[in-house]
């Protein structure tokens, strides 16, 4: 490990690789596309293929074949044992030392389980997938999550169909607009205790970094608004994502919150994005 440091903080030391790197990280577990890739960060094939391969060496990153296609993904394990060794080594293990400025732990008598967590779920339109993921956690588990969803580059109005689904599952849609996700970044928001993303675009893009250090994960999927079809199949799109959402949102909820480390929660959050289950409730 020790001779692969080097290399590594070499390799980070490069803006664009670094952005490739970072842009991975926020797209973990997925595999990513070089093309989606180069078009979120604008950089020309030729040099990102270059930039690939710098950080597959360097064993960042790692490549799988789907299909005619590579996709890449951040090598967690190795990233992991990365930032073990230097703070193992450059922090004697005191993470104390070396915790992010901006991260507080929670302390005190209020333990985990006595209070209502804050979630963000964010896609870019902020018209369907998002506002179903804050309605869902709203319905099933309001009394212990205050669900929120906001967009990076919010429409004006909720999907159609997004209103007509919800209604007909009895959910409440009174509170339910489309907000930018800066209402949820100024000194009077309210602290997030967790931050999805539920689109891969939203994802993509560089966000500022949330008070707090909120556990996050990226739990994307089909974007059901690019349906095409009768109003019949476009409304089986929408009943997908619901279904996925719900699946996701219920395996969320069960978790026991009150128990985990921060470590094994991230992991859990992790863990229930790389089960892509697509039947619907």
């Amino acid at each position: 490990m020790e001779e692969m440091i080097p290399s590594r903080l070499s390799t980070l030391g490069h803006p664009q690789r670094l952005a490739i790197f970072r842009l991975l990280m926020r797209r973990y577990p997925d595999g990513v596309p070089a093309g989606e890739i180069g078009e979120a960060l604008q950089i020309r094939p030729s040099t990102l293929s270059s930039y690939l391969a710098s950080l597959t060496q360097a064993g960042l990153v790692t490549q799988t074949r789907v299909g005619t296609s590579l996709r890449y993904s951040i090598e967690m394990q190795e990233v992991r044992e990365t930032f073990d060794y230097l703070l193992l080594d450059c922090c004697r293990g005191r993470p104390e030392v070396c915790s992010p400025v901006s991260f507080t732990p929670r302390t005190g008598s209020t333990k985990m389980s006595d209070r209502k967590y804050n979630v963000l779920f964010i896609c870019t339109g902020n018209s369907a997938r998002s506002v179903f993921a804050e309605s869902i956690l709203r319905h099933e588990a309001g009394d212990r999550f205050n669900a929120y969803s906001a967009g990076t580059k919010p429409y004006s109005e909720l999907n159609p169909f997004v209103i007509d689904m919800l209604q007909s599952k009895d959910h409440d849609i009174s509170q339910l607009r489309a907000k930018n996700v800066s209402e949820f970044q100024g000194p009077d928001a309210p602290r997030m205790d967790f931050v999805f993303t539920v689109c891969d675009q939203a994802a993509n893009e560089e966000c500022a970094s949330w008070d707090g250090q909120p556990i996050s994960a990226h739990w994307g999927m089909p974007d059901p608004v690019k349906a095409e079809g009768t109003d019949a199949q476009k409304r089986l799109a929408f009943q997908q994502a619901y279904g996925m959402l719900r699946n996701r949102i219920l395996a969320f909820t069960a978790l026991p919150l009150d128990s985990l480390d921060r470590i094994s929660l991230q992991a859990a959050v992790d863990d229930i994005a790389a089960h892509k289950e697509t039947a619907p409730e």
